[in-house]
C-alpha cells in the first residue's frame, strides 16, 4: 500500500496511484492517477531560481518519510503531510494541522466524521469514449481563514473566502489557481484545464472538466512573502524591467495613422513631457492575421520610430491571435495545422470584424511562425515592444467543448493558452538579440510572468465601481505571481469625454496609477463622432476611432492635476526601478496588499481599499465621487504625509484630506 521512492510517498488502492513529494522548500506536490502511469507535464512547475537553486526540483528538496502499515509521513522543512490508510491527505505547519481532504467514508483515523454519506476526497468520471477525467477534489474548511490570489475576476472582492470562481480565461479575467491562506500556506492548483474553485464555508472544492490526473502543490512559510518566494521559486519571476518603461505610457482606440502619432508624440515634447511609451492599437493592418501596417496610411514606419526614439519613447503596436480566412496568413496556416480546431460545425472562433480562426499558441511551430512574421512587419521598423491583445484567447462563443489545441482539448489545456502567447515572443524577441523583452498582455496562467509580459486587467468599464475592482485585482495579481500589472487609466469603454462625472473618475484614476507598476492612459472614449477614413470594409481606414485621450483633452484644471502627476511619477522612477528588481530577484509584488507588509496586524488582513507600494508608500486612493477626504488605517510606527510632510503616529485610523489634485499617501518612517 505504501512505498518509499526517492523522497516521495507512494500509495495505491485498486486502480488510484498516490505520490507526495518533496518540491521546493517547505513544499510538496502532489500527485493522483487511475492510469497507469503518470503523465509526466509540469504544467507551471517548471522552474528552478537562481535564489533556490538547492531547492525546487524533485530530489533536492530534503524530505523525511516515515512509513507504517496504517500511516505514511512525508517531511520537507516547514510543511509535513500524512497519508491514511485510505488514502486521506492531512498537511501540517509546525505540527499544526491547516489542510485536511474533505473525507465522509470510512477511514480509521478520522473515524468521527460519518461512514454513511460515502463521499470521498477525490472523485474521478471519466469521460466517455476519452482517456481523460472530470475530476473533484474536496478539502475541510478552515474556520476563520482567508484566502488571497487566484489571478483577478470582475468583483471587488480581496478575500476569495465565500467565493465560487470560475477556472477559465475571459476577456477581464485570468485564472491564476494559487492562493495565499493567512494560515501561512501557499496553493496552487497545478492544472490548465477549465473547470471551478469553491472556497465555501463548509469546504473547499477544486474541479476539472478534463484532465488526465489530480496535481497539486503546497508551500508552508512564516510570511506571506516567503510564501511568495516559494511560489515563484518554483514557477518563474519576472525578469529585471528596467526604468525606460516606468514613467508615463500614452494610448488611446485608436491612432489611425502614423501622421496621429507623430502629432501627439510632438505635443507632449513641446510640453515637455516625456512619453516612456506610445501605443499603436488594433486594426492598423489591412486584415486579423497579416501582422502588419496598411501602408496607405502607415507609409514610413521606421521614419516613425526614428523620430520616436529620437525623443526618448519607445513605441508598442498591438497584435491579435485572429487569423481572419480573407487574409494573406490563412491558407498557409490552415495547411501546416497552426490554427485552433473545432471538433464540430464550422471552423470560425472569432467574429468581431471579421471571420477568423485563432492562430494555436500551444503548437510550437505556429508560435514561431506569428514571431517571423511580426520580426519581419514590425520589429525592423523598430517596434520595440508588442501588445498582446485578445489573449484568452477572446472567442465569438465561449463553448469550451467546441475548441481544440495542439496539446489537446480546450476543457482539457486552454487555461495555459496566454502564456503560450507570450512564450512566442519572449522567445522571438530573445532570439532577435534583445536582452529582455517586455511586452503587455490581456491575460495570463501561473508562470507568465517569466516571459516579459505586464498584465492588464482587461476591458473594464469607465466606473467608480470598476475602480475599486481594480485596486483589489492589482492586489489579487501580485499575490498570484504577476507583479507587472496595470489598468487603462480611467476604464476603457463608456466615458465621455465631455462628461464632468467621467473627468473626475479619470482624475481619480490617473492619481492612483502614480502609485501603479505601469502608468498607462488608455481607453475607447466617447462620443463615436469621427468619421472613418474609408468607406472600405477592410485595411487601417475603416474602423471607428473613440474620441481624443491625450492629457490636453479634458479641460485646463484636468491638464494641470494630469502634469502634476506625470512629474510625480517621474520623481518615483528610481524607487520603483528598485521595486522591479525585488520582483525580479523574489516575486515581491510591487502593490502589496497590507498584510503582506504587516503580517501581524490583524486589521491589515481585513483591508483592501489600501494597500503598500512596496515597503515605504501606504496609497490610500479615492474610489467615490465627490469624496475629498477618507479613512486611512496606519499600521504601528510613524508616518509622513506625502503630500504636506505632517508627522502621524500609527496603529489607528485617521480621517486625511483628498483635494481633487491628490490622493492619500503616507511615507513609512519606522514600525
Amino acid at each position: 500500500m505504501f512505498t518509499k521512492e526517492d523522497n516521495a510517498i507512494i500509495w495505491k488502492k485498486g486502480y488510484e496511484t498516490l505520490r507526495i513529494e518533496g518540491w521546493g522548500a517547505d513544499s510538496l506536490r502532489v500527485r493522483c492517477t487511475m492510469n497507469t502511469a503518470f503523465s509526466g507535464e509540469d504544467w507551471a512547475l517548471t522552474e528552478k531560481s537562481a535564489a533556490d537553486v538547492a531547492a525546487t526540483k524533485p530530489g533536492a528538496a530534503k524530505t523525511v518519510i516515515t512509513v507504517s502499515d496504517v500511516e505514511a509521513e512525508i517531511k520537507n522543512g516547514k510543511l509535513s503531510a500524512t497519508v491514511s490508510a485510505n488514502g486521506v491527505l492531512r498537511f501540517y505547519k509546525g505540527g499544526k494541522l491547516i489542510l485536511r481532504e474533505y473525507y465522509r467514508n470510512y477511514d480509521a483515523a478520522a473515524s468521527r466524521e460519518s461512514v454513511c454519506l460515502k463521499v470521498v476526497s477525490r472523485e474521478f468520471h471519466p469521460v466517455i469514449g476519452g482517456s481523460e477525467f472530470r475530476l473533484t477534489v474536496r478539502f475541510d474548511a478552515n474556520e476563520g481563514e482567508k484566502i488571497y490570489g487566484m489571478g483577478q475576476y470582475q468583483q471587488p472582492n480581496l478575500d476569495m473566502k465565500g467565493c465560487v470562481l470560475e477556472l477559465a480565461q475571459r476577456n477581464s479575467q485570468s485564472s491564476i489557481p494559487f492562493y495565499l491562506s493567512s494560515l501561512g500556506y501557499g496553493f496552487l492548483w497545478n492544472n490548465p484545464s477549465v473547470g471551478r474553485a469553491t472556497f465555501g464555508t463548509n469546504r473547499t472544492v477544486w474541479e476539472s472538466s478534463c484532465c488526465d490526473e489530480m496535481d497539486y502543490w503546497i508551500t508552508a512559510a512564516d510570511s506571506p512573502a516567503q510564501i511568495i518566494r516559494n511560489y515563484t521559486g518554483a514557477t518563474g519571476r519576472h525578469p529585471l524591467m528596467g526604468e525606460d518603461y516606468l514613467g508615463f505610457w500614452q494610448c488611446k482606440l485608436r491612432y489611425r495613422t502614423q501622421d496621429e502619432v507623430l502629432t501627439v508624440a510632438r505635443k507632449y515634447k513641446e510640453l515637455g513631457i516625456k512619453l516612456d511609451v506610445i501605443v499603436i492599437d488594433f486594426f492598423h493592418w489591412i486584415r486579423q492575421g497579416d501582422w502588419g501596417f496598411d501602408k496607405d496610411y502607415w507609409p514610413d514606419p521606421k521614419a516613425m520610430c526614428d523620430e520616436l526614439h529620437a525623443m526618448g519613447t519607445k513605441v508598442m503596436v498591438s497584435v491579435w491571435p485572429s487569423v481572419d480566412k480573407k487574409c494573406s496568413h490563412f491558407q498557409e496556416m490552415w495547411d501546416r495545422g497552426l490554427l485552433v480546431r473545432t471538433d464540430r460545425g464550422v471552423i470560425q472562433t472569432y467574429d468581431f470584424n471579421g471571420d477568423c480562426v485563432t492562430f494555436d499558441a500551444t503548437n510550437p511551430e505556429a508560435r514561431e511562425f506569428i514571431w517571423n512574421v511580426c520580426r519581419e512587419s514590425y520589429q525592423k521598423y523598430g517596434i520595440d515592444m508588442f501588445w498582446l491583445d485578445n489573449a484568452e484567447p477572446d472567442l465569438s462563443i465561449y463553448d469550451y467543448e467546441l475548441y481544440r489545441y495542439q496539446m489537446g482539448p480546450a476543457l482539457k489545456v486552454s487555461n495555459l493558452y496566454p502564456k503560450c502567447y507570450a512564450q512566442a515572443f519572449w522567445e522571438g524577441m530573445k532570439k532577435s538579440g534583445m536582452e529582455t523583452p517586455v511586452n503587455l498582455e490581456r491575460c495570463a496562467w501561473a508562470g507568465s510572468q517569466k516571459y516579459g509580459v505586464i498584465l492588464w486587467n482587461g476591458d473594464v468599464q469607465s466606473s467608480w465601481e470598476c475602480l475599486e475592482d481594480s485596486v483589489a485585482q492589482g492586489l489579487g495579481m501580485g499575490l498570484s505571481g504577476i507583479a507587472w500589472w496595470t489598468t487603462d487609466i480611467g476604464g476603457f469603454m463608456w466615458g465621455n469625454v465631455h462628461d464632468k462625472g467621467f473627468i473626475e473618475l479619470l482624475e481619480r484614476w490617473f492619481e492612483w496609477a502614480v502609485f501603479t507598476p505601469i502608468m498607462r492612459l488608455h481607453g475607447d472614449r466617447d462620443p463615436h463622432d469621427i468619421s472613418p477614413l474609408s468607406d472600405k470594409d477592410y485595411g487601417g481606414g475603416y474602423l471607428f476611432t473613440g474620441s481624443p485621450n491625450e492629457i490636453w483633452c479634458y479641460g485646463d484644471e484636468a491638464q494641470k492635476i494630469f502634469e502634476k502627476n506625470i512629474k510625480l511619477r517621474k520623481s518615483l522612477k528610481g524607487y520603483v526601478a528598485s521595486l522591479m528588481k525585488e520582483a525580479h530577484e523574489s516575486g515581491a509584488p510591487l502593490m502589496r496588499t497590507m498584510f503582506y507588509e504587516f503580517p501581524d496586524d490583524a486589521e491589515c488582513w481585513m483591508l483592501r481599499d489600501q494597500y503598500m507600494f512596496g515597503p515605504d508608500y501606504l496609497v490610500a486612493p479615492v474610489l467615490h465621487a465627490g469624496e475629498t477626504e477618507r479613512e486611512v488605517y496606519l499600521p504601528a510606527g510613524s508616518w509622513e504625509d506625502f503630500h504636506t510632510g505632517e508627522k502621524l503616529s500609527g496603529g489607528r485610523r485617521v480621517t486625511v484630506a483628498a483635494p481633487i489634485d491628490r490622493i492619500p499617501v503616507f511615507k513609512k518612517i519606522s514600525n
